[in-house]
């Protein structure tokens, strides 16, 4: 599975603008009154301007090649604070997943992430920048409901669990080291932190058997 374009909601969209134009350096490719969308590897970025006074706060991943976790850290130096996790460690391993990831937050308080994966076998030797980010790998849905959404989900479009896992009552992925639907009940916390997860509108475009389909969640 692939996500070819993650559509969030932002309530400051000029310092969104700021953040992923300026700090994180991504390519802005368009730009309206009421959007903004921004290049990142083989995935579009786009967040909708909403006039909510709280803020929305979500969960995604950008893959980054394998072997650059490293060079990553370094890169962000004197960008943004890269977050710790409970051993104090800036990578996370997941062994299970054969891939490392390292955390920090957006202008928003969106948790973001850069993961390598092993498995993917796309390691590079080209200086790490915002260009090495290859797409958006991941993004976090909150439902009451994990397991209920996760089928209807493999139903309608025929995206199947994640071989790697999980699959409990509380969370559930679906997809693939490309593109993770990491699906979780409300009383969860996103690791590392202790922010709990919120269900906030989520907008995606997503690639399954050559095709393109959109999907939407509440």
């Amino acid at each position: 599975m692939i996500i070819s374009e993650l559509i969030l909601q932002t309530n400051n969209l000029a310092e969104t603008e700021k953040f992923y134009s300026e700090t994180l350096q991504l390519e802005m490719i368009t730009k309206t009154e009421s959007s903004v969308s921004f290049r990142a590897g083989d995935s579009v970025l786009t967040f909708e301007q909403n006039d909510r006074e709280e803020n929305f706060k979500y969960h995604f991943a950008f893959n980054i090649p394998a072997n650059q976790l490293e060079e990553a850290i370094i890169w962000t130096n004197n960008k943004i604070e890269l977050i710790r996790n409970p051993e104090s460690h800036l990578i996370t391993n997941f062994d299970n997943w054969k891939a490392q990831a390292i955390y920090f937050y957006d202008n928003n308080g969106n948790l973001a992430e850069f993961i390598g994966r092993a498995d993917l076998d796309n390691n590079s030797d080209t200086e790490f920048s915002s260009k090495s980010i290859l797409n958006i790998s991941e993004i976090g849905i909150v439902t009451d409901k994990p397991l209920d959404l996760a089928s209807q989900i493999t139903q309608q479009t025929g995206v199947d669990y994640f071989t790697k896992g999980p699959k409990t009552e509380d969370f559930v992925v679906l997809g693939n080291d490309n593109g993770l639907l990491i699906i979780v009940s409300p009383d969860r916390n996103w690791y590392p932190t202790e922010n709990k997860a919120e269900q906030q509108k989520v907008k995606a475009r997503i690639v399954t058997d050559q095709t393109e389909i959109g999907v939407e969640f509440n």
